[in-house]
C-alpha cells in the first residue's frame, strides 16, 4: 500500500512536542523555558503553547523554581510491561476529551492491510455514536471516515479497495458512481475535512480529519444527529486543531 503524495496532515506540532519531551526526559533534575528554548530552537510563543498541551495531557510537571520535567503519563509509558496498558488509557483520556471538547462522538478510523477498521470509539448516550447498520469495512465510499482513509492511499491503493468492496448505494444521497468517487478523492485537500452529509445513514453527518503518522493511515472523526448539521464544521474545525494530543498517545 502506497500513500498519496502531499497528503499526510502537517503535525508540525507533534514532531516539535516530541522534540520538546526528549529534551525534557535528559534534563534530570528539570529545565528552565529558556534553556528549552535554547535547546530546541523553538520560538517562546510556540513553546509556551507545547508545554501546555504537554501539561495538560500529563507528559510533563512544571516544578515550584519554574523548571520542568517529566510528568506521570511518561512514567506510566515507561513502565515496561504496563506500557501497553497505559497508551491505550492515554489514548481513551484523549478522545473523552476531544469528544467533550466537540460536542459529538469521536471515532479513530485505520486502514490497515487493505481494510478499514474504527478501533476506538468515544461516546455517551448524550452524545451518541452512529448505528452501525452495515459493516463500516464495507461502506467506505460512503463515510467520512473511510473517504478520509482512502483520501491518503495513492489511486492504485483506492482502486484496489473498489475491486474488493462494492459501491453499493445505503441513502439516497450515497455516491455510487466509481468513478466520480475516485475523482473527489483525488482533487480533495488534505487539509479539508472530508464529510458525511446523510451518504451512510439517514439523520447523521459527520467529519473525517487525516490522523498521519509515519506511513500508517488514519483518521479521527465526529458524527452529530442532522438536527445538529449546523455545529458540522466548526466541530470539524475543532477536531482538527485538536488533534495533537491524539497523535502523540499513538506514537508514543
Amino acid at each position: 500500500m502506497a500513500l498519496r503524495s502531499g497528503v499526510a496532515a502537517p503535525f508540525h506540532s507533534v514532531r516539535y512536542a516530541l522534540r520538546l519531551l526528549e529534551t525534557i526526559a535528559e534534563s534530570s533534575e528539570g529545565a528552565l523555558e529558556a534553556e528549552l528554548t535554547r535547546r530546541t530552537g523553538l520560538p517562546p510563543d510556540r513553546l509556551g503553547e507545547l508545554l501546555r498541551l504537554l501539561q495538560q495531557e500529563g507528559y510533563i510537571h512544571r516544578l515550584r523554581d519554574g523548571s520542568w520535567t517529566s510528568g506521570e503519563a511518561m512514567a506510566l509509558l515507561n513502565s515496561g510491561g504496563d506500557r501497553r496498558r497505559a497508551r491505550e488509557e492515554k489514548l481513551r483520556q484523549s478522545l473523552d476529551r476531544l469528544r467533550c471538547e466537540v460536542g459529538a462522538a469521536v471515532y479513530i478510523g485505520r486502514y490497515t492491510d487493505g481494510e478499514m477498521t474504527v478501533p476506538h470509539v468515544s461516546s455517551t448516550p448524550e452524545m451518541p455514536a452512529v448505528d452501525q447498520w452495515v459493516e463500516f469495512r464495507s461502506a467506505a465510499h460512503a463515510t467520512a471516515i473511510g473517504k478520509c482513509l482512502l483520501g491518503q492511499l495513492d489511486h492504485d491503493g483506492r482502486r484496489d479497495h473498489f475491486s474488493r468492496h462494492r459501491v453499493a448505494r445505503l441513502t439516497s444521497r450515497t455516491i455510487t458512481d466509481r468513478r466520480a468517487l475516485l475523482t473527489t478523492l483525488d482533487h480533495h485537500p488534505a487539509s479539508m475535512p472530508m464529510l458525511d452529509l446523510q451518504e451512510y445513514a439517514v439523520g447523521t453527518v459527520c467529519a473525517a480529519v487525516p490522523l498521519t503518522a509515519g506511513a500508517s493511515v488514519g483518521c479521527l472523526a465526529l458524527s452529530l444527529p442532522l438536527r445538529q448539521g449546523y455545529r458540522l464544521r466548526e466541530a470539524a474545525e475543532t477536531l482538527n486543531r485538536q488533534a495533537a494530543p491524539t497523535l502523540l498517545s499513538l506514537v508514543l
